[in-house]
């Protein structure tokens, strides 16, 4: 099946937590029933180089390869995202009717789009989108995406993690990602939309 709800690029911190959050409302809402997401990346994440110890909850001395694989294994328990690698090098469409293309002539169309490339470059082409410097980045020469407030370039389209101009920490781009998934989701409910899951009662 080569379509879906909400076409992701970009497997690092923010695209991983976006994938996370949207496929964790499966069970929790009935809009959310039957929805299908899609990661593609091409392993260029910098937290693939990363050592951290001073993520919140992660555990001080985690590789930032160990932290990806673990997030992957989180969202496959949903069973609603596939995971592809591969290189996206053009996207077009609007909401309702985006159409990704790999440097591997694979083709994927869906309802969503969110870019969470990073802050290094961004050459998909075909998308039409405003790519300015980067006020956060610690070093110069580093990119982003504008937006709205909303993190959206326009409808159906989003840009999360650095790439939206968020600072280069795990705790930042990650939440970005799940802000991303959050306006999303709100979109669809037609009302603010969060995700939190309690411990069952202990029996007596």
């Amino acid at each position: 099946m080569n379509r879906y709800d909400v076409i992701i690029v970009g497997g690092g911190a923010s695209g991983l937590s976006c994938a996370l959050t949207l496929a964790s409302s499966k069970g929790k809402f009935p809009w959310a029933e039957g929805r299908r997401y899609l990661v593609i990346d091409n392993d260029s994440s910098d937290l693939l180089k990363a050592m951290l110890n001073n993520a919140p909850g992660v555990k001080q001395g985690t590789l930032g390869r160990e932290l990806i694989k673990h997030i992957i294994e989180q969202i496959k328990t949903y069973g609603n995202v596939d995971i592809v690698n591969d290189r996206v090098v053009f996207a077009s469409g609007e909401k309702g009717n985006f159409v990704v293309e790999t440097e591997n002539e694979r083709r994927f169309e869906g309802d969503y789009l969110v870019l969470a490339t990073g802050f290094h470059e961004f050459n998909i082409e075909g998308l039409n989108v405003e790519v300015v410097p980067n006020p956060k980045a610690p070093r110069p020469g580093k990119i982003m995406i504008k937006t709205d407030e909303n993190y959206r370039v326009r409808d159906g389209l989003y840009v999360a993690g650095l790439l939206a101009g968020f600072s280069s920490m795990f705790a930042s781009a990650a939440g970005s990602g799940t802000q991303v998934a959050c306006n999303i989701m709100e979109e669809w409910a037609g009302k603010p939309v969060v995700i939190h899951d309690v411990p069952e009662p202990k029996k007596s």
